[in-house]
């Protein structure tokens, strides 16, 4: 069982209009929604992959019982989200057709705030993270931080993980990220724009070195259509696609943070979990929405992902 941590659910509803004006009343051609949030869109990829995985995180009013409800038709995704006295946020995005806007990720987007999160709500949380680690054989934190949840949040729900012995994957930002890797997780995922947020460096091999030195055991940059560079105790290595890949990049990453995941509990050495990873990274670019990906497309690209690197110590 693999269990994603996903503070900040949301649920994601994209709105299609023929023109989009400013200060105008607009018609709206179709309506989508789905569960949104980073570790939610991990673990509908794992589901798809053969895993059984647990969601948690925080869920309240009729926005978290449409997120529930949608997650949990998804075979293979257990629901352990905890209840908060808060409603869920929403985020919003308008594609305008006659701009010849043809993806969520060129919309105009509207976010909401998460729900204000009481001390009580956190104590029951944490609680509720602990008592699932030891059914678990790695852990992923993602994504953003809701009002009221400490800065260092995810720091301590890295010491959880590695007192329990669970391995644990850290996929945040600003300064959540800089405080959680000072709690030494077993691998971050930034992509190359955090990375240098956190180091200061903007050359990725010079970041990563720089983030484990501040604690992470190992670092995955996802580097866009360039694929991604590891930085890890058993070596250095970078991944990349064959060519590539046109389409919407929204939850790419996610599929990056499934791949090394299931790399992870299925044991393969270093340059299969990086070939699963960019894998699935590329197939995502090509779906419709965040939390899937292209099947043909993934499984073809098994065979074409190039690593190149070194199996010695980093």
């Amino acid at each position: 069982m693999i269990l994603t941590v996903t503070l900040n659910t949301a649920l994601d509803i994209t709105y299609r209009v023929r023109e989009l004006r400013p200060y105008a009343s607009h018609r709206v051609t179709s309506v989508t929604e789905r569960p949104g949030g980073k570790g939610l869109n991990v673990a509908r990829v794992l589901a798809a992959l053969g895993h059984e995985v647990t969601v948690t995180g925080f869920t309240g009013g009729a926005t978290g019982r449409a997120v529930q409800e949608q997650l949990t038709a998804a075979p293979g995704v257990l629901d352990a989200l905890v209840p908060v006295s808060g409603s869920t946020r929403r985020t919003i995005a308008v594609i305008d057709e006659t701009a010849g806007v043809a993806q969520p990720t060129d919309a105009t987007q509207l976010n909401e705030p998460g729900p204000q999160i009481t001390p009580a709500e956190w104590s029951a949380f944490q609680d509720a993270y602990q008592g699932l680690l030891p059914s678990v054989s790695a852990v992923a934190l993602c994504g953003s931080l809701p009002p009221g949840v400490p800065v260092g949040a995810y720091a301590d729900l890295v010491r959880t993980a590695r007192a329990a012995g669970v391995p644990v994957l850290l996929d945040t930002s600003g300064e959540p990220l800089r405080r959680g890797v000072a709690a030494r997780p077993d691998l971050v995922k930034p992509n190359a724009g955090e990375l240098a947020e956190l180091t200061g460096s903007h050359e990725p091999l010079t970041a990563a070195r720089n983030a484990r030195k501040r604690g992470a055991r190992a670092v995955v940059a996802s580097l866009g259509p360039d694929g991604l560079l590891a930085l890890t105790p058993e070596g250095r290595w970078r991944a990349t696609p064959p060519a590539h890949v046109r389409g919407n990049p929204t939850g790419a990453g996610d599929s990056a943070v499934a791949g090394l995941l299931s790399g992870l509990v299925d044991r393969l050495p270093w340059p299969e979990r990086l070939t699963r990873a960019v894998a699935l990274s590329a197939a995502t670019v090509l779906a419709p929405v965040a939390g899937e990906f292209d099947r043909a497309t993934y499984e073809e690209l098994l065979g074409r992902v190039t690593v190149t690197g070194e199996a010695t110590a980093a």
